[in-house]
């Protein structure tokens, strides 16, 4: 689940899913507005059960630094032309990591971006070389957005659930894996949960039974659920649909009937390949 700490009703539905067994790792915003002591203190009793607790990495939102925001658009053109500060944005991942690490104890399990930030060129590569350097003995795994074969295609809203997951890909997926290979992290096998926030809790069901369908072995469902109001947030409506299913009374039957178990990400890395 991703966007932990951008505001309170985020806060919520992440804390309510994880207790329910529906959600197994939490993204955290730690530029957010609730983000603090107190939620860091309800994440540290999540790490203590077993839920991936990662750094959610965000150039596009609410990053640490003066002048560190830029849209996103703006952030792929710079990084396709490489024009990107690579100092800068090595400054804002290390202050990011420095917050994570002083209200969690210990570094990130995972580490992704948000809007997919942590994939792009120059950011992937300032990314790698501070992990590696931070955490020798035990690398966070990185989150792939290689597009789950399947998925999407069934979508009832259309073309979107098909373009747009390859089009995140297409922004960095194979340079970061081949990245993470060379240097020994983790990753999951693909991505799954890409839509374009719309057409509520009927759509969203249908796309995650779908997804589910899809899923295999070490594939990530990501999701932004919100249990509460927030005026600023403009994916609100889609994150109200989201918390709706997934606390749903119907989503065990959901995985039961794709065959899907859930589980966090580290734990399913650490298993032998081909192991059940």
């Amino acid at each position: 689940m991703d966007d932990f700490g951008l505001h309170a009703g985020i806060n919520d539905a992440a804390l309510r899913l994880a207790a329910m067994g529906r959600v197994h790792a939490i993204g955290c915003l730690v530029g957010g507005h609730a983000w603090g002591k107190e939620s860091s203190g309800l994440l540290r009793r999540l790490d203590a059960d077993g839920i991936d607790i990662g750094l959610h990495l965000d150039l596009t939102e609410v990053p640490l630094l003066p002048g560190s925001r830029r849209p996103l658009s703006s952030l792929i053109a710079a990084s396709l032309l490489r024009r990107i500060d690579a100092p800068a944005v090595r400054s804002e991942i290390r202050a990011q990591l420095d917050a994570f690490e002083q209200a969690l104890g210990r570094g990130p399990a995972f580490v992704d971006g948000h809007q997919h930030v942590h994939q792009l060129g120059v950011v992937r590569r300032e990314l790698v070389e501070e992990l590696v350097d931070r955490y020798r003995g035990s690398k966070p795994w990185l989150r792939s957005t290689r597009v789950a074969r399947g998925a999407g295609v069934k979508d009832p809203g259309g073309w979107h659930a098909i373009v747009k997951p390859r089009g995140i890909a297409l922004l960095g997926s194979r340079a970061l894996a081949s990245m993470a290979r060379r240097t020994g992290f983790g990753q999951n096998r693909r991505l799954l949960g890409v839509y374009d926030f719309r057409g509520g809790a009927q759509r969203y069901r249908d796309l995650l039974a779908a997804w589910l369908r899809a899923a295999g072995e070490a594939d990530l469902l990501m999701c932004h659920p919100s249990a509460g109001l927030h005026e600023a947030d403009l994916l609100i409506e889609a994150r109200h649909a989201e918390f709706q299913v997934l606390s749903g009374t119907a989503f065990d039957a959901m995985l039961r009937d794709a065959g899907v178990t859930l589980a966090p990400m580290s734990r399913i890395l650490e298993r032998p390949q081909g192991a059940a």
